[in-house]
């Protein structure tokens, strides 16, 4: 057994197995007579426009896979934008890079150009929006009597709340013209086929990318819930709160809800999911010689709190080696310090302060967490791992655990133990895997 390099390839399977080339191929065909999504068929005539619009960081490849399905048949045109160094070179469609998890200027351009790209659609027309995680960012818009900077501000708030990725999606949703349904209701009434690849717990529809081709659920009401329960209400620009007031007293009309005749020729395709990441995952730490357990709970909650309680599970498991636990989910950070890191290494450091705290030298125990997505946080690393060497280094280095945990600073811990764990651009987004190897 080589559990350093075994938990790589582990991991390295789990994202290779919802990989957009391979989710796409699997799902889409297209001939003479139309283009089909899973078995359905869409007839089209020569007459019919086929629009393609995309948003998230697995927007590039999606549309790269979903070109040579429909070049050698169907004319189509169309926009997607992806996160900054997430491009791939595309022969039809029109890419943009925007900015994430913040919007930036170019999120309300390249939103602006997928609007004009569905613009004036007959019944009969065609759209295919692949959206995939990272597209409430990427695709962005500014409310009537606000600006970026207020829009920017409310997203930045919202990512050190603690608030998870269904009630930031909330708030976002009731900040836009284009989320929370509001996309369909611009293509209606032509046809619109989303291809998804989820990155929440769930996979929400509505909550995916801020669900921009489906009903919304939510409404004002909760949006200002939220903030209350937060703590977030006195921090929100005035132009926002403003804004929110006046969907709270009907003066901004509310998300369209489901029973909205706008979704009558809405067709969602669900194909990239953390479970199938989790499977490959499994079928990979088998065949390394591993026997795998594979948890059905969804990891959730404050990084810290999760790293911990992954840490003392793998510490009172008793029974048949070697073994590998496998978990996905997503959790959260309440940023309170000043430091460098992501959820996933915020989750290992806790797990490192826990071995710590037991007296535990880490010998035969393996722990990853990282983002399908390549990144965690604003840092160059998927995530962190932490074994006997981390925790070696980490006493000859004399590093204080507790303190960086405490800064939210667990990008500068691993950096210094040598254990941050760098993919690059991944190109699909499932959330988070943790695995465990215990030998």
């Amino acid at each position: 057994m080589h559990p350093f390099e075994d938990i790589q390839k582990i991991f390295n399977a789990a994202v290779a197995a919802v990989h957009p080339q391979q989710l796409i191929r699997e799902t889409v065909s297209a001939d003479q007579q139309g283009i089909s999504f899973d078995g359905d068929t869409f007839p089209l005539t020569p007459h019919n426009r086929v629009v393609v619009i995309g948003a998230g960081k697995a927007a590039a490849a999606m549309g790269q896979a979903l070109e040579n399905i429909l070049l050698p048949h169907w004319p189509f045109s169309g926009v997607v934008v992806t996160k900054y160094e997430h491009a791939l070179p595309l022969q039809q469609l029109e890419l943009l890079e925007a900015a994430h998890p913040v919007p930036d200027e170019n999120s309300v351009l390249a939103t602006q150009k997928i609007l004009a790209a569905v613009r004036d659609l007959q019944a009969g027309d065609l759209v295919i929006l692949l959206l995939s995680g990272g597209a409430s960012a990427l695709l962005a818009d500014v409310p009537e009597g606000c600006t970026l900077q207020d829009v920017q501000q409310l997203f930045q708030l919202l990512l050190h709340s603690g608030a998870n990725i269904e009630e930031m999606n909330t708030v976002r949703k009731h900040l836009s013209a284009v989320k929370g349904g509001q996309l369909a209701k611009r293509i209606y009434p032509a046809t619109l086929c989303t291809l998804v690849i989820s990155d929440v717990p769930g996979d929400k529809l509505e909550v995916i990318g801020s669900g921009p081709g489906v009903p919304d659920p939510s409404t004002f009401a909760q949006t200002m819930h939220i903030l209350e329960h937060y703590q977030l209400t006195a921090k929100v620009p005035v132009p926002v709160l403003t804004h929110f007031r006046k969907g709270l007293a009907g003066e901004v009309p509310e998300t369209p809800k489901p029973g909205d005749p706008v979704f009558k020729q809405v067709h969602n395709y669900l194909n990239g999911t953390n479970r199938v990441a989790l499977d490959a995952a499994a079928k990979q730490a088998t065949a390394l010689g591993y026997e795998v357990i594979l948890s059905g709970d969804v990891i959730a909650g404050e990084a810290k709190v999760a790293g911990e309680k992954l840490a003392n599970t793998a510490l009172e498991y008793d029974k048949k080696v070697p073994v590998c636990l496998l978990q996905g989910g997503e959790t959260t950070v309440t940023i309170k310090g000043n430091g460098t890191g992501g959820r996933n290494q915020e989750l290992v450091l806790a797990i490192v302060k826990t071995l710590q705290d037991k007296g535990y030298k880490g010998d035969h125990l393996t722990f990853l967490s990282a983002g399908t997505d390549g990144t965690d946080g604003p840092t160059n690393a998927a995530g962190a791992i932490a074994d006997a060497y981390t925790l070696q280094q980490a006493a000859l280095l004399k590093l204080d655990t507790a303190a960086f945990l405490d800064n939210n600073d667990a990008w500068n811990f691993f950096n210094q133990v040598d254990r941050l764990f760098i993919t690059g651009a991944t190109q699909t987004n499932v959330m988070d895997i943790q695995i465990v190897l215990l030998t």
